[in-house]
Order: structure tokens, then sequence, then C-alpha cells
């Protein structure tokens, strides 16, 4: 159910103005001992979120202005009982407007402080991706150095054997691509584009994720088992931005397998449909959740690392919250952790 539409501007200003303008009839009309004004500061609070700083500022004079102009044309009442409910007006206008104004700076700092957030958290994700990026980029390169000596050995003979060289100078341009793929996906998980839902392939965009903590996994002897759900139907959701979350999933569950013998190192990642959502799974043979953590995994700056910041699970739930779906935790019956995340479906057939 699509939201009812938005009051024009030019008519909720408008209607502020009806309403100024009631309350400056009724004070004026009615006795001293009556405090209408007051209710200026309702009209302030009601435009906070339409006016920028300096009209905000210029609305709070009109409304002291009008209140003082109430004072001066009501025609009964004792002018003592006046002058209070006038002060009382005026201060409740201005410390309105001073609360108003505190509370935008808040909020805007708020926003600045959730950027610099999400920016952090990328870049700790890109340290931890630091080393499986290195040793993917690195191995289409030595294959571009040694089909490049290749070729020149194939061209320096007498006669050259262009066939050999033709076919060197094809891998070249293959390993070439390789490199530019690698390097194409790590720049779709830095940027910081704001959301844009469409729909996508779910498995593609795992498959991608996949290819760059591979090395990492290989490096650190994690038997890696990816059971990805034929037939899904395309995922509805930012893609970039569920990336990003698949990679924080995986570099946490590549952590917490660190103390575990290296013969004990599993990792299980799993795509399925779930009614009208897909669910992505990631199960590892790790330390495990402690008793009582699980109720706090998703705080924001909460973390068991050493050198954790506890703003990538925090960001994660907001991403998939923020795409409408939602992610959770829970301990495997005996050693590792399980996480999950729904996320919701296109609404298309699924695929063959």
């Amino acid at each position: 159910m699509s939201p009812p539409p938005r009051m024009p501007l030019v008519l909720r200003i408008a209607l502020i103005v009806a309403v100024m303008a009631a309350i400056f009839a009724v004070d004026t009309t009615t006795r001293y001992e009556v405090a209408a004004a007051v209710f200026y500061a309702v009209v302030i609070l009601t435009t906070a979120r339409l006016l920028g700083r300096r009209a905000l500022v210029a609305l709070c004079a009109a409304c002291v202005v009008l209140t003082v102009a109430s004072l001066v044309f009501t025609p009964h009442g004792d002018l003592r009982s006046g002058l209070i409910n006038m002060g009382i007006s005026v201060a409740a206008i201005v410390m309105t407007t001073w609360l108003v104004l505190k509370m935008e700076t808040a909020r805007a700092a708020a926003h600045e402080a959730q950027a610099q957030l999400l920016r952090i958290a990328r870049i700790k994700s890109l340290e931890g991706l630091t080393t499986s990026i290195a040793h993917e980029v690195n191995q289409p390169l030595a294959a571009i150095v040694t089909s490049g000596n290749a070729c020149q050995r194939w061209l320096a003979q007498e006669p050259p054997n262009l066939e050999r060289a033709r076919q060197a100078l094809e891998r070249i341009l293959a390993d070439a691509g390789r490199a530019s793929g690698i390097i194409a996906r790590v720049r779709s998980l830095t940027r910081g584009e704001p959301p844009q839902r469409s729909a996508f392939d779910f498995n593609d965009a795992v498959q991608e994720v996949l290819a760059l903590s591979q090395a990492g996994m290989e490096i650190n002897h994690i038997a890696l088992t990816v059971e990805l759900a034929d037939g899904l139907p395309p995922a509805l959701a930012d893609r970039v931005q569920v990336q990003q979350v698949v990679g924080n999933l995986l570099l946490n569950a590549m952590e917490a397998l660190g103390p575990v013998p290296a013969a004990a190192r599993r990792l299980r990642v799993e795509s399925a449909r779930d009614g009208e959502a897909i669910l992505f799974t990631v199960t590892d043979s790790g330390v495990g959740i402690v008793p009582g953590m699980s109720e706090h995994l998703f705080d924001a700056f909460w973390t068991t690392k050493d050198e954790g910041i506890g703003v990538g699970l925090s960001i994660s739930r907001a991403i998939i919250e923020a795409n409408g779906g939602r992610i959770w935790a829970e301990p495997v019956v005996q050693d590792g952790a399980v996480f999950h995340f729904r996320l919701p479906a296109a609404g298309a057939e699924p695929r063959p």
C-alpha cells in the first residue's frame, strides 16, 4: 500500500499562516488573562522540518512580534496578568525555537557520524580482504609475465613461431581480463553510493564476494562448502550493499576460525528460497557465540575483538533492514555459529 500523498509546500505554508492568524485573533480578542500566544510554540514545532535555520529564527521573531501586538490591541482584562502571560508566551516561543535548532543540529551530527561509521566500516572490511585481493590479482599478473616471456621466445625463433606467439598473446589478454574483473569487483564493494534497490541475481553476487575471499580461505586452510540453490528468483535490494554484508559475514567467520585447529576449520555458505524471500546462511565451526553475547551482536560499538570497533554487524543489520530484510544469528549445537539474512525477492518466476 503506497503512502498518502504529501500536502504541497505552498498549501502547508498557507495553513501555517492561517493558524498563526487564528492564534493572533484569539489572543487579541480575549482577556489579558488568556495566554493563547503560547500556542505559537506548537506552530514552531510543526514547521521545524519545513524551514531552514534562518527561516525558523525569522518565524520565531514574527511570533514574538505578534504576541506583543496582541497585548497592545487586547481591549480588556488585568494588564499585569497580560504582561506576565506575554512574558511566559515569549519565553516558550524562544525556548521552543532554541530546542528545535539544537535538535536539528544534533540530527545533522548524527547523520554525519553514521556516514563516517560507514566509511570506517568499509575501510576495516577492506583491511581484512587485502591479502586475498593481493593474491587474486597477483595470479593473473604472474601469468601475464609468464605468457609475455614465452611470446618473446616464440618470436625470437628462426623462423618465428607465430602460432605459439598468438596463443601466448591470447593468454595475456585473458589474464588481463581476469585482473580487470577482480579490480572491478573490489571497486564495486567500496563505492559509497546511496542505496539503489533493483532486481539482481543473488547467487552471482555471492560468487563475486567468494572469489575475493577464496585466496584468504586457502591461506588459512579453511574448508569451504558452497550450496547455492538453483532457480532462485532475483533479489530486490541494493546489490553492492548486500555484497558488503556478505563480505562482512565471511570475514567474521574466517576470524572466528582463527583459534580453531586447521583440520577443524569449516565454513559453509548457502542460499535458498524462503517463501517470497531469499535466505542466505553462513555457518562456521569457529569459537561460537558465548552465552549472553547473542543479544549484543548487532549493537553498535560492541565487540569481542581486541582491535575491533564494533560497527560491522550493526551496519550490516541497518543495510539489510533498509533493503526490506532481516538478519539474525544463532549458535551451533557443537561449536561455531550461524548467521542468516533474508531479502525480498523481486516477484519474478524462478529461473530454470
